[in-house]
């Protein structure tokens, strides 16, 4: 009865524990991802638009609630690399924060690369906004956009995702 009594309890204490873990994915780094797009008349060139939240309102107007931000980048093609021109990243008023890197990225066939704000970070405000110029070798693999927020706060979290749409 004893020994029930301590598994039991050594079993709930470890199931309610609010264990997280460090990424194991290296920080993208952009100088290396940079690829030379000397020729884009054999490409399919688009725009896309993406919202995301750094922020949301809680309980009034007055108060907001900080969010973690991670823009997906997919590529959906399983044969062909897809190229990001350029990934820009304007807050609620629309004014450009940051831009994310100088020359075109590539992304392999069916990979994907993120971007983290953090939750620190509220530049973007209530209505952040990311704009996306892409190139692809076929029309039909066009890359996709994801954004998706999450927030933990004792054990209460809260989460939502937003999808890019062709400009």
């Amino acid at each position: 009865m004893k020994f029930l009594l301590i598994f039991l309890t050594t079993t709930i204490f470890f199931s309610c524990s609010n264990e997280t873990r460090t990424s194991t994915l290296t920080p993208i780094n952009w100088k290396k991802r940079s690829i030379e797009l000397n020729n884009l008349e054999n490409l399919f060139l688009g725009s896309s638009y993406l919202s995301v939240y750094s922020e949301i309102y809680s309980q009034s107007d007055q108060r907001v609630h900080g969010l973690t931000v991670t823009v997906s980048m997919k590529n959906i093609s399983s044969v062909d690399s897809t190229f990001i021109l350029k990934a820009d990243y304007f807050n609620t008023e629309g004014h450009l924060i940051r831009t994310y890197f100088d020359k075109p990225i590539f992304l392999k066939p069916l990979e994907t690369i993120e971007i983290v704000i953090s939750e620190k970070d509220k530049e973007g405000g209530t209505g952040g906004n990311f704009i996306f110029e892409w190139a692809s070798k076929n029309v039909k693999s066009e890359p996709l956009f994801e954004g998706v927020m999450i927030s933990t706060s004792g054990q209460q979290g809260l989460s939502f995702t937003t999808q890019g749409i062709k400009r």
